[in-house]
């Protein structure tokens, strides 16, 4: 019978092959199947101790790294329900989301998130902090036992047996609890197994976190049935010197790290004419022989240029990565055709976290940019009358903790999950459109979907954040987070991105502000979406001064 837990003990057999590595008082550390084994062992002794039983559920609010895993892998052997936290939410929400789910024992990083958690409420379970501990919570180092008395159990379920309790963003009103069993979450790595070739030799950075599904299943579970080694990034201020030092061959990523490592790299050659000439013509060689339409001189000085433009700039992100899956959000096809001219596959991918999360992907050798790929085995799809892609199959999720309404708005008798996003099929390859319920319409009745507007607006690197707004109103408006504050200019700007949209997508007015969109003020969620409810209130006033 399937348990996730079974990931890792599938590689007893080879006890000293290295899993992980990750940044431990001042220098890199690696840790091998028996050493992991050895901790997981641990964790179940105190999470027995503690009393836990078959379906309790365990919170947990750390940062990625071996932990994490440990604590993971532990609690599912045992048969107990993972309820994964984001480190950097706000606690009103962290709060919300344990009194939720009945977490029976919440695992923090530090004592500053549980002075946070009893500001909230006093209704907490009982709290391990891993750094230090503090009042109400008991620190990692005192709860933990050095040795197992008994060795690691992975205790045998039927695949429907809930794994996890992951609640979504949550971009309007509160987030909800999806429900995923070991055997939606099996099945999906299995599936995703067969559209990318992993080697012994491969090793990748994680850098999105793990209680991200897609980071999860990807990032985690992904590479440990396959065996090869996951070192943990030790924060966006160090990715550089991270990505040289490992130099990873796999990266898993949504399309903002790439756009920001892009945004860097041009204005870098901006200061060279004759570098970012070659750039450019790197680019425009390399993405015809993608295209199979390069001609012999073309890719004999396509070789050239690879070696004194292409293999420098790649050398950024480490030198040996051989392909990028990208998922998360819609990526921008310039950034596509960019990477791919530079000789990286990157790999677009689309999935939801109700589906755990992958539904489709290009595969390495059949890669098309424009759509996300055909969906993976075992997994139907179908577009509803209204244009909406509906998936059905094993990586299904059961349903939303606690809330049997919303599962029925979205999964029906027939195991159809509504995805909400807008598509259609080309060749047996899904292209995403939008998001349904996200449509703008004009007082006039046309209609446009934000989320592709503000995808072209952001290929100009003067907008840092971007949200259209115009529901109802003669026109469309944009708030921008941006150093730029002449208005003219942005208009400018903007409307230069939209030239491939309808002559009425444009934008009339903009908003230009200084202070970011954060988590921390409650703009963006823990997967750095806009709360575009949130921010719409946030600056309703001057919206409602640009239309009066």
């Amino acid at each position: 019978m399937p348990n996730l837990a079974q990931l890792l003990t599938k590689h007893r057999a080879t006890p000293d092959r290295i899993l992980y590595c990750q940044f431990d008082d001042g220098a890199w550390r690696d840790y091998s199947v028996a050493e992991m084994v050895r901790q997981v062992a641990c964790w179940q002794q105190a999470l027995r101790r503690e009393g836990l039983l078959p379906g309790d559920r365990v919170a947990l609010c750390l940062k990625n790294g071996v932990n994490w895993v440990a604590l993971d892998m532990a609690a599912l052997g045992l048969g107990l329900v993972v309820v994964p936290l984001y480190l950097d939410d706000n606690a009103e929400n962290t709060a919300w989301c344990l009194h939720d789910s009945g977490a029976r024992l919440l695992v923090v990083e530090s004592a500053r998130q549980c002075q946070a958690l009893q500001a909230c409420t006093s209704e907490l379970p009982p709290m391990v902090c891993v750094q230090d501990g503090a009042q109400g919570g008991v620190a990692l180092a005192n709860w933990l036992p050095h040795f197992a008395a008994v060795e690691l159990e992975v205790r045998s379920l039927e695949p429907d047996t809930l794994a996890t309790i992951v609640y979504t963003s949550g971009t309007s009103g509160r987030p909800k609890g999806v429900m995923l069993s070991h055997g939606n979450i099996l099945a999906n790595v299995e599936a995703s197994m067969e559209v990318v070739r992993l080697h012994d030799h491969d090793s990748l950075l994680s850098l999105l976190p793990l209680s991200h599904m897609f980071e999860r299943t990807c990032g985690y579970y992904l590479p440990l049935a396959a065996g090869i080694k996951v070192a943990y990034a030790r924060g966006i201020q160090q990715i550089g010197e991270d990505l040289a030092h490992h130099r990873p061959t796999v990266m898993i990523a949504v399309p903002r790290v790439f756009e920001r490592f892009l945004a860097r790299l041009e204005k870098t050659l901006s200061e060279s004419f004759i570098k970012y000439a070659l750039f450019r013509l790197t680019v425009h060689l390399g993405w015809r022989r993608f295209k199979g339409r390069a001609s012999l001189p073309e890719r004999l000085l396509y070789a050239l240029l690879q070696h004194v433009v292409a293999k420098p700039v790649l050398a950024r992100l480490g030198g040996r990565m051989t392909f990028a899956v990208v998922g998360g959000a819609k990526v921008e096809l310039r950034i596509a055709r960019i990477f791919i001219g530079l000789g990286l596959n990157l790999i677009q991918g689309y999935g939801l976290t109700e589906a755990a999360p992958v539904v489709a992907a290009n595969r390495e050798w059949d890669n098309d940019p424009v759509t996300v790929g055909a969906p993976l085995a075992r997994v139907e799809t179908c577009i509803n009358e209204a244009g909406e892609l509906l998936v059905r199959g094993p990586s299904v999720m059961l349903g939303y903790w606690n809330n049997p309404e919303a599962t029925a708005t979205v999964l029906d008798e027939n195991g159809w999950l509504n995805t909400g996003d807008l598509a259609e099929m080309r060749h047996g390859k899904i292209i995403i459109r939008g998001r349904s319920k996200d449509i703008l319409i004009l007082s006039n009745g046309e209609k446009a979907s934000p989320q592709d507007v503000e995808i072209a607006i952001l290929d100009d690197p003067v907008f840092e954040q971007v949200m259209l707004v115009g529901e109802g109103k003669p026109f469309f408006s944009l708030l921008a987070v941006t150093e730029e504050q002449d208005e003219k200019s942005l208009i400018r700007r903007a409307n230069a991105q939209l030239k491939a949209f309808p002559r009425y997508v444009r934008v009339r007015r903009v908003i230009p502000v200084s202070e970011p969109w954060t988590i921390e003020n409650g703009l963006l969620t823990p997967t750095q979406k806009v709360r575009r409810k949130a921010v719409e209130v946030h600056y309703l006033e001057r919206i409602r001064q640009l239309y009066s």
